[in-house]
């Protein structure tokens, strides 16, 4: 069942957090396990511009930390999926929403091979005991896994996230970028990177403004399991999936 994506609604109170907005009252019965194989996959880094009426946002993506979160964002550019879209939702002191390729929060990418939208499990590694990066959780909530670190990336002012309705494994195209810290979302929502020049435009940014384009500009391969510099391309990243652009 395809589940309307994450509209990101304002919650009035001390702290802000993200709810799902769904177009219709019937829920699964039980929480699905995470389908993870066949999805892009890509464990290094990426850098994408993404070019938009208001100006230029350059953000980097963490491979390393978001394999898959960042396997489908890469795939998606690929095939020119972002270009043209708006920016759906704004809450200013928050998040400015877009990919929604509906603009009315409840679309996603429908995989042209399967004809079905592209589910993304909810995608978060922990910090391990020695303090390096740990775990991957994948399909659950830090609360529901019962993880006692906190997230190795977190939802510090100009991160970019996965967007999903209530189920955790329910994200697909949509994406936010915080326009400040909210802590309360670690552990619930998967981050992938951060924005690396063009904040101010980020904050310029309204309802029903455009992604011109959206291209991956460079990419740094992951590191190898011995000492080996890694080297930077130009060229399309590989990654494991049936979905070929």
């Amino acid at each position: 069942m395809n589940l309307p994506k994450l509209i990101a609604c304002l919650a009035l109170g001390l702290s802000l957090t993200l709810t799902a907005c769904s177009k219709t009252s019937e829920q699964p019965s039980a929480e699905a396990a995470p389908v993870t194989a066949n999805l892009p996959k890509f464990e290094g880094q990426a850098t994408v511009e993404i070019n938009t009426n208001k100006g230029k946002i350059v953000v980097e993506l963490d491979g390393a930390n978001a394999p898959i979160s960042v396997g489908n964002f890469v795939d998606l550019t690929n095939r020119k999926f972002f270009d043209g879209l708006t920016f759906h939702r704004v809450e200013p002191g928050f998040v400015i929403q877009g990919g929604d390729p509906l603009g009315n929060g409840n679309g996603g990418f429908i995989d042209p091979q399967t004809q079905q939208e592209r589910d993304i499990p909810l995608e978060i590694r922990s910090v391990g005991k020695d303090g390096k990066p740990g775990d991957f959780v994948y399909g659950k909530t830090f609360d529901r896994a019962s993880m006692q670190k906190p997230p190795v990336l977190n939802h510090r002012r100009g991160v970019i996230a996965m967007a999903r309705a209530s189920s955790p494994n329910s994200a697909s195209s949509q994406f936010y970028i915080t326009l400040a810290d909210v802590p309360s979302l670690d552990g619930s929502y998967a981050v992938f990177g951060k924005v690396t020049k063009g904040m101010e435009v980020v904050d310029q940014i309204s309802v029903g403004d455009k992604m011109l384009t959206v291209k991956v500009i460079s990419t740094v391969a992951p590191a190898p399991a011995a000492s080996t510099p890694a080297t930077t391309t130009q060229s399309t990243p590989a990654m494991s999936s049936q979905s070929t652009p």
